[in-house]
């Protein structure tokens, strides 16, 4: 068995600090959209498809951005089909394809709480870390996407 290479001091630092604080800051995060009877995964599953031409996505590629399986995906748009905020749709050509499409209510459910997702994204990460600090952040983690997708 090949001897493992420790993580050193810096290293060490860096790992501690990423899963204490990513934890405490989904925490925070999700404590700010709480009120609106959301999670943080419905939000964020509310951002993407807001994000999509026409607010409307298809099943399989929400569960891809999300990171989930299709009956993960089932499950998590449980709470967001019953609170009618996203509607599932199916296509006009091809009757096999289901599309999650944000509804009036969601969409003005998502324009009332996002930009108190935003003041807290900038109140407790953004606001912290110079123009510098944010490239590598960004430049870091898109690293380790493409490592762990390989």
């Amino acid at each position: 068995m090949a001897t493992p290479k420790w993580l050193d001091d810096d290293e060490m630092r860096a790992w501690r600090s990423y899963i204490t604080t990513s934890v405490d800051l989904m925490k925070a995060l999700e404590d700010d959209v709480r009120p609106f009877g959301l999670t943080m995964g419905d939000y964020q599953l509310l951002a993407m498809i807001s994000e999509a031409p026409d607010r409307r996505l298809r099943m399989c590629d929400l569960a891809d951005q999300l990171r989930l399986s299709r009956s993960g995906l089932t499950r998590r748009m449980e709470g967001v089909l019953s609170n009618a905020w996203v509607a599932r749709v199916q296509d006009d050509t091809d009757r096999r394809v289901a599309h999650a499409e944000l509804t009036t209510k969601g969409w003005n459910l998502l324009r009332k709480v996002a930009p108190i997702h935003l003041a807290s994204v900038r109140r407790l990460m953004i606001d912290h870390l110079s123009r510098a600090e944010i490239k590598a952040i960004g430049n870091a983690f898109t690293k380790i996407s493409a490592a762990i997708n390989l």
